[in-house]
């Protein structure tokens, strides 16, 4: 299990050191499917760093969560809610002792008294005259609070009389009074939340409650309701800024959010709990749950807008238009593509591209390419490097001057370092002038060096995914959609609309209710029918159309935000991307009403040209209505009634007044409009309606207007009078202006203008006494904040759980603001577009790079120096710090000032100046700018000890502010961990109890992850939340079922849950898993599913469903071809095949899901095994079941590595399971078989393409041996058969191309060093025909020099004497070259009459070629005719001397040992007789006798009769020229030439008469011995080990002990030695064989920090050869020999033999 048991508990991780545990149960209600549900509180467990001990674990029980849960979910779950019966306990209604004791009789009298007490409170508190109360009111409301802190008497408080009373008295001036009634409030809230909700929702809800509270009365409501749901959602926001809202706007969120919790928990309370009595019938039931639902949905979307505006959270995006979220999944990773089959929707970066330019691409070589630039490129062209090269780096552009004949040739003015540099002409990208360039998106010719280098984009890979839907993204089907639903809206759209035809008045919502009718054929609609219409998109239309002209100005703001609006409104129907801005959608009245008086030909308003007017003058109709109020305020005696008029105007559509309260913060030189402002706030504040205008949405620009060191010093008393004025009419705007820091900015102005500001002292005073009511604001708004996003999570669980659509109004719109900044991640380069500096340009990259070691420095006069940052649009900056170093001494800034604009002309707002110390590293020059300025000017006035030039180290810039997505990031996880974790828990208990259950999970975890992924795509607003989500879902979900189902059940498992050792269905008792059992199935009844009606069919689809869903996440790639990847060699590995490994670890998803389909796999070949070993056709059979494997596996899992690597591992598996005769009877049958279809693919044609076919799937199975025991004994009967196909039949191509891809299977490398050492042979060969020639020549050229010596003595001898001489010469050229045997019968043949035939030397290593050096051994003297043994002789006349080369590598000389092996060509009549050399022998024997003797025969040979026999079985057969004759007296029989009269027609052409392989068999003897060697070896580790302990051995040193004691050591027994064929020889490889044997049974251990190191486990019972005691070997070991086998050809016309019957020549 993920989870952990706590007391027996289920515990949730929820994070790093962070765990949820059930505590209590809540509540309980019937759920939407008639089920019962129970709602558990979840306490959050925080874990101490020091460990996991009980000591360290700390219970906040002010974090929880509640969740509501099934009995399954508890079932699974909460163990301590269940019963003795397993039924789950309900909430505990018991009743206090304090309630059992009263009396009927005495609650009766007390009852009584408090009614007479409330009466007689209600009359003093009317009589009470003055503002001090009297004692009897006092002591009549404590007693009240005495009674009501007892509980049985809450029903009496609950009298509405008992409201009235406490009406007054908060809205009482005495002090007493109102904290009286707070204690009576506190004592009847001190019962229940439930109680405690009703009291403050009654009290609020109230009418006309505002007109009768005032500032205090508020601040002790709200002070109740703060300490009320302090605990409830204790949710913390430090970091982020929350805005300033004034009392009343926080009175009204309390207001709403007390109404919708009211609601919500009539919701849950709605639905009768089980065996309840209830007299109403379900539809009644059902109509009331309607109502309570489409209540609480208007009512959240009430509080949802007021807290959008409240936060204002609208006017910071009221510009921005919400993007769509890209539809792709969000449980695969980022990269993953956007849709099935479909490329990532990413933007592409845009290139400047010349249009008439060829790029360097286009050309064959870059000197071609420099050619053209050199006569292209114009002066003033623009250019770009295409490579780095020195300080200019790739995709830097730049403008052409001028070259020349130096190196490089050409200078360029660079924009990076605003210098020219020389670079080469190739490096260049000819852009041309500006009418030449284009923008264009990447194209392919830019993926080189442009893109790696200066755009340092990288393509993104694509994976591999199905071509179908289904198994791309599993949960995403393509429902078929009602059309229709489709022309109608949905419930949720529907809502949204209906929720502003409710905000409408009187009026307007008749008319629209009347559109309504109209168009629903004049049906009576009351809200019962609203709720349900079904509306189609042409009314909405309409509606949305007729909205907008009626309502305010905050509904409309919202009605433009809105999803429905977006969807169906006239911008996005018309297919207009535009996003309309307030004052356009609200000028559309007004220009109506300008237009009629024009029609009435009255004159338009004129407006002098004033700062005000050129203030509001792009404001349209707002504004030209604030001139209008304006004018009236400054007319002699201003009338209430004109003004009433405009304000109401104002309040609908403030944003004039915004814009005017804005203007404070513009710099100081707008002093006539500063002070113009300041007069209309002033006279404003005087009227009860301007105090409903959003004062606290502009206050900020009051501040910085009163922090500003340049104000000036008339406005700032202006200011201070407007500020003492708004607080003292409304208390709200100085708790306002005490949030904002008011009070320190006032004392700094104060200490700036020597005190000299009137009521700047009281107002610092007044804001100061509101410390306390700050303080409650701050924490009323962030309680308020949290309880909505508990309320939306809420919302969210029960989404996930009914899968009913979320039907609130604004719940994308809330969401998308509290996932606001969850795509922008602004780092330091981010914050800022370019940097520019005074001086040194090309330095100015120095200030970026963050190495404190590099500087930017300055070049000009003392205070000219500055650096100017160009800010991307709308960056807050949080810190801007300055870097510098006291090592510079006077280049060291001594005073900086910030300046800030809007442009770079308009640099006149000073933000900030400071004074640098010293002894100062980092300067920090701006903190928390509340102001978004485009230009940030850094001027260096003066430096250290009067220095002229400045040096500056760094700049760091910190980008906007932390959002609240961090905070509803954790809180929507962790809600979406503890609820999917808590389901697959459940779920687990379902697969653990039913394993067949596991059928189903495809189809539950397709609904959970569609519900998912359609509510990211409906809710969330960008990749990175919606990716937060699906990745926080997978691991909860996911996981844990995938960990529960690939675990068999165990002991442990059944005793630390109860629900399984209940189960009714035992665990396997092989241990399998329920995955593995289900993937057991699946390839059972894999052959039955190919008939899609079968039930196997509908069975097999839902497992690969299943399979596809759960692996889908992980990324794919297509394995590396298995034949390619070279295998490295590892000492300490049974099994590896990490090169089909993916990239990276594997989650443990995946890693589970491999481990439970490599033990199915390795049962499955294990059975296969056992079954079929001995099988005749056992190796095509093994191959088809892999090939099954492989593509169950493709099925399964898709082409996945990982499963590869799985399925080898598994298969692998089951062959280590097998015992030693066994696996080596089963090497043996591969090896034999991979021997016949090498051999039958030479037949060619189809059959040898089929054969050519079954030997590459047979490579593909045996690749698995590689790594193993079973590959020791495999390259040895490979061994045997190559070298027998290689000397009868001959390499070719197809016997490299097998070692190269099964080579890892060969430990020893033995065949490789094989057709290594044929390689060698040929190239001996070669040297071998040179050799031959020059002997040859030597020969000619001796012959040359004896003939013209004797032509030389004509002069003194006649021809008789000359004839001597000659006799003489020859004689003595005979003697120098016969000096020694070998000599002469080296030349026995040199002067051979007749075509010779060519003979081909093998020259073989005993090493590796698998050669009995006894039965083998060939005497050419006496088995060969000399026209053939001269050319043996010559040969190894030559290797020797080859030996002796001093250039060839020095070591033990070898000498020739010639053998019978090797093959030979005989002409026979028309015949090419095929034959082996022995054969060769045999045949050329009989061209001297009409027939032999078989017993001549073994007599002159000296081979084997086996041998012989072998070799005269294939000559006497149909096909052979020999007739084999028995005779009494000689025994074998007698050979001779069949007589070519008694065939039916001559036979021509090439006739095979090789002998046939002969295989080998793994019972035998031969096996036996090889058993016997690796028991001997396993005997020599594990005596070695023990003799080290616990310590161990290093595994090099043990493979070197175990060698030495193989070889100084006793001796392997006689029969082993001879049975080896290599004697007693043990290699390193031999060693690592045994050592992973004995690593797989666990004999030997490896130790855990050192892999390493090798020691000794358990005991084992090694098999130990039935053999005598090892005694002393040798005094060493003989000298290394070296066999040799021949190839015979001849060129030329074959001889015949001097009779006319047929004989044998040697063709080849």
């Amino acid at each position: 299990m993920v989870g952990e048991l706590r007391y027996r508990e289920f515990r949730v991780p929820l994070g790093p050191g962070l765990h949820a545990y059930p505590d209590e149960l809540i509540r309980q209600r019937v759920g939407h499917d008639g089920h019962p549900e129970y709602q558990i509180r979840w306490l959050i467990l925080r874990r101490g760093d020091e460990g996991e001990g009980g000591s360290s674990q700390v219970d906040c029980k002010a974090e929880h969560i509640l969740l509501w849960m099934s009995n399954d979910e508890i079932y699974a779950n909460c163990h301590k809610m269940l019963g003795e019966d397993g039924q789950v306990i309900g909430p505990s209604q018991e009743i206090t002792g304090e309630a059992g004791a009263l009396d009927k009789s005495v609650l009766g009298e007390m009852e009584t008294d408090v009614k007479s007490l409330i009466q007689r409170a209600l009359r003093q508190l009317e009589e009470c005259v003055g503002t001090i109360p009297p004692a009897p009111l006092l002591h009549t409301v404590h007693v009240l609070s005495a009674y009501a802190s007892i509980e049985p008497l809450t029903g009496v408080f609950k009298d509405p009389r008992v409201l009235d009373l406490l009406m007054h008295m908060l809205s009482s001036p005495d002090y007493q009074i109102r904290w009286s009634a707070g204690r009576m409030i506190q004592a009847l809230a001190s019962h229940d939340a439930g109680t405690r909700t009703q009291i403050l929702l009654s009290l609020s809800q109230q009418e006309a409650i505002e007109k009768h509270l005032d500032f205090d009365s508020r601040c002790a409501l709200l002070a109740l309701f703060a300490q009320a749901t302090l605990s409830e959602h204790p949710m913390s926001f430090e970091g982020i800024q929350l805005p300033q809202v004034p009392g009343r706007l926080l009175f009204s969120l309390v207001k709403r959010y007390l109404h919708v919790t009211s609601l919500l928990d009539q919701l849950n309370d709605s639905a009768a709990e089980p065996g309840a009595q209830n007299n109403s019938g379900p539809e009644e039931l059902s109509g009331e749950r309607d109502r309570l639902e489409l209540e609480f949905s208007m009512a959240m979307g009430t509080l949802i807008s007021e807290l959008v505006q409240a936060m204002r959270w609208d006017w910071a995006l009221n510009r921005q238009r919400p993007l769509a979220r890209s539809s792709c999944s969000i449980f695969q990773p980022q990269l993953a593509e956007a849709g099935p089959g479909l490329p990532p929707t990413r933007a592409q970066p845009s290139i400047r591209r010349s249009r008439r330019f060829r790029p360097r691409s286009e050309f064959a070589s870059g000197n071609t390419y420099a050619l053209y630039v050199r006569e292209t490129l114009q002066a003033g062209m623009r250019v770009r490097m295409l490579d780095d090269y020195e300080e200019v780096s790739a995709g830097d552009e730049g403008e052409f001057r001028q070259s020349n004949n130096g190196v490089p040739p050409v200078q360029v003015l660079w924009e990076s370092t605003g210098r020219t540099y020389w670079v080469h002409w190739h490096m260049l990208e000819i852009l041309g002038f500006e009418e030449d360039i284009e923008d264009v998106v990447e194209a392919n010719e830019y993926q080189g060096a442009v893109v790696s280098g200066a755009l340092g984009v990288a393509l993104p890979s694509w994976r591999w995914k199905p071509m179908t839907e289904l198994y791309a993204v599993p949960y995403v089907l393509p429902e078929d959609e009602d059309a229709e639903e489709s022309e109608h809206l949905t419930q949720a759209e529907w809502w949204e609309l209906l929720y502003f035809i409710k905000k409408l008045d009187g009026p307007d919502h008749q008319e629209v209710l009347q559109i309504l009718q109209e168009n629903l054929d004049g049906e009576i609609l009351d809200d019962e029918i609203l709720a349900e219409l079904a509306v189609p998109m042409e009314l909405a239309q309409d509606l949305l159309l007729a909205l907008p002209q009626r309502l305010d100005d905050s509904a409309l703001r919202d009605l433009l935000n809105c999803r429905v609006y977006r969807k169906y409104g006239p911008e996005a129907l018309a297919g207009h991307p535009a996003y309309p801005t307030l004052l356009e959608a609200q000028a559309q009245p007004q220009e109506s009403a300008g237009a009629a008086r024009v029609e009435g030909k009255e004159p338009p308003a004129q407006y002098p040209d004033t700062p005000l007017w050129r203030l509001l003058e792009d404001c349209g109709p707002p504004g030209r209505t604030f001139l209008d109020l304006e004018r009236a305020l400054s007319s002699e005696g201003p009338q209430e009634t004109e003004i009433k008029p405009f304000l109401l105007q104002l309040q609908r559509q403030p944003q004039p007044f915004l814009i005017l309260m804005q203007s404070l913060a513009t710099p100081a030189a707008n002093k006539p409009l500063h002070l113009t402002v300041l007069r209309i706030l002033m006279q404003l504040v005087d009227f009860p309606e301007a105090l409903l205008l959003p004062w606290h949405e502009a206050m900020d620009a009051c501040m910085a207007c009163l922090r500003s060191p340049d104000t000036d010093r008339e406005v700032l008393q202006e200011l201070i009078f407007f500020l003492h004025r708004l607080a003292s009419v409304s208390r709200d705007y100085a708790v306002v202006l005490n949030q904002l820091g008011a009070r320190d900015a006032i004392s700094k102005a104060l200490e700036k203008h020597l005190g000299k500001l009137e009521l700047a002292q009281e107002l610092r005073d007044m804001v100061f006494k509101c410390e306390k009511h700050a303080h409650l604001y701050r924490k009323l708004t962030t309680n308020i904040l949290g309880g909505c996003i508990q309320m939306v999570l809420g919302q969210i669980e029960d989404h996930r759980r009914t899968h009913r659509p979320i039907n609130i109004p604004f719940f994308d719109v809330f969401l998308r603001y509290l996932c606001q900044g969850s795509s922008v991640e602004v780092k330091e380069d981010k914050c800022w577009e370019k940097v520019e500096v005074s001086s040194n340009p090309h330095r100015a990259s120095k200030l970026t790079d963050r190495n404190p070691k590099t500087y930017w420095e300055s070049s000009g006069s003392a205070g000219s120096h500055y650096i100017t940052l160009h800010m991307h649009q709308g960056i807050l900056i949080r810190q801007l710090t300055l870097l510098v170093a006291g090592e510079d001494s006077s280049y060291m800034p001594a005073r900086v000032v910030v300046f800030g604009g809007d442009s770079t002309n308009s640099l006149n707002t000073e933000l900030n100046s400071v004074n640098v110390m010293p002894s100062a590293s980092r300067v920090i020059l701006l903190e928390n700018l509340t102001r978004f300025w485009p230009i940030i000017q850094i001027r260096i006035k003066r430096c250290q000890q009067g220095g002229i030039d400045t040096r500056i180290r760094g700049l760091e810039v910190l980008g906007p502010k932390p959002t609240f997505w961090p905070v509803f990031r954790e809180q929507l996880c962790r809600h979406t961990r503890l609820f999917y974790m808590v389901r697959a828990q459940a779920w687990s208990q379902d697969i653990a109890e039913d394993r067949r259950s596991l059928l189903h999970l495809s189809s539950r975890l397709n609904g959970a992850l569609r519900q998912e992924q359609n509510f990211a795509d409906r809710f969330l607003p960008d990749d990175e939340a919606a990716q937060a989500l699906g990745k926080t879902c997978w691991e909860a979900l996911v996981s844990p079922l995938v960990q529960n189902i690939t675990s068999p059940a165990s002991p442990t498992a059944l005793e630390t849950c109860p629900a399984l050792a209940c189960s009714s269905q035992p665990p396997d008792e092989d241990g399998i898993s329920p995955l593995g059992w289900l993937l057991d199935q699946y390839l059972e009844c894999r052959e039955a599913a190919h008939n899609p009606q079968s039930r196997a069919a509908a069975f097999s689809s839902r497992v690969r469903r299943l399979t596809h869903l759960l692996v889908h996440v992980e990324p794919c790639e297509a394995p590396l071809p298995t034949a390619a990847a070279p295998r490295t060699k590892s000492r300490n590995r049974s099994h590896d095949w990490s090169s089909l490994a993916t990239r990276g670890l594997p989650s443990s998803i995946v890693r589970n899901l491999t481990r439970c389909w490599q033990a199915v796999v390795e049962e499955q070949v294990n059975n296969f095994l056992t079954s079929h070993w001995r099988d005749d056709d056992f190796v095509p059979r093994y191959c088809e079941h892999f090939h099954n494997l492989q593509k169950s596996s493709s099925e399964l899992f898709g082409p996945r590595a990982a499963f590869l690597l799985a399925l080898q591992n598994g298969c692998a598996g089951g062959l280590l399971k097998l015992p030693f005769l066994k696996a080596a009877h089963v090497s043996e049958q591969f090896a034999r078989h991979i021997d016949q279809r090498i051999q039958g693919s030479r037949i060619g044609g189809a059959r040898g393409m089929e054969m050519l076919a079954q030997l590459q799937r047979c490579l593909e199975t045996v690749l698995i041996f590689s790594g193993l025991e079973i590959a020791t004994t495999f390259e040895h009967y490979y061994q045997h058969y190559m070298a027998d196909r290689l000397l009868g039949v001959g390499s070719s191509w197809l016997e490299g191309a097998v070692l190269e891809q099964i080579g890892p299977c060969f430990p020893n490398r033995l065949p490789q060093q094989m057709l290594q050492s044929l390689s060698t042979s040929e190239e001996l060969q070669r040297q071998f025909h040179v050799y031959q020639l020059q002997r040859l020549d030597q020969e000619l050229l001796k012959l040359e020099d004896t003939e013209k010596k004797i032509q030389g003595g004509h002069e003194t001898s006649d021809k008789k004497h000359k004839g001597e001489k000659a006799e003489e010469a020859e004689g003595a050229a005979v003697t120098n070259v016969v000096v020694e045997e070998e000599e002469e019968e080296e030349n026995e043949d040199l002067y051979y009459e007749g075509a010779m035939p060519e003979v081909s030397v093998l020259v073989l290593s005993p090493r590796c070629w698998p050669i009995a050096s006894i039965c083998h051994t060939l005497n050419p003297r006496t088995c060969l005719p000399s026209y053939l043994r001269g050319t043996l002789n010559r040969y190894s006349n030559f290797y020797s001397k080859s030996q002796s080369y001093p250039a060839l590598e020095r070591g033990p000389k070898r000498r020739l040992q010639w053998t019978w092996l090797g093959r030979a060509e005989l002409q026979f009549g028309d015949q090419t007789l095929h034959v082996s050399t022995v054969q060769m022998w045999l045949l050329l024997y009989l061209n001297d006798l009409q027939a032999v003797s078989v017993e001549s025969l073994l007599a002159l040979s000296g081979l084997s009769p086996d041998m012989l026999n072998q070799a005269i079985t294939p000559l006497t057969s149909l096909r052979g020229p020999l007739d084999l004759r028995e005779e009494k007296d000689v025994p074998g029989g007698v050979l001779k030439i069949r007589d070519a009269s008694e065939e039916p027609r001559p036979r021509r052409g090439n006739v095979w008469l090789i002998p046939p392989q002969v295989y080998l068999k793994a019972e035998d003897e031969e096996g036996r011995n090889l058993e016997k060697r690796r028991n001997l070896l396993n005997c020599l580790i594990v005596r070695i080990l023990k003799a080290h302990g616990d310590e161990g051995l290093h595994i090099d040193q043990l493979v070197c002990r175990v060698l030495d004691a193989w070889q100084k050591g006793p001796c392997p027994p006689r029969g082993l030695v001879s049975s080896l064929g290599r004697g007693s020889a043990c290699n390193s490889t031999d060693v690592l064989s045994c050592i992973l044997h004995l690593l797989g049974k666990g004999t030997v251990r490896r130790h855990d920090d050192q892999p390493q190191m090798l020691s000794y486990a358990v005991p084992m019972t090694v098999m130990e050869p039935h053999t005598e005691s090892l005694n002393p070997g040798s005094s060493g070991p003989n000298p290394p020999l070296t066999f040799h086998t021949l190839q015979i050809r001849s060129r030329g016309v074959p001889y015949a033999s001097c009779t006319g019957t047929q004989s044998f020549s040697t063709f080849r």
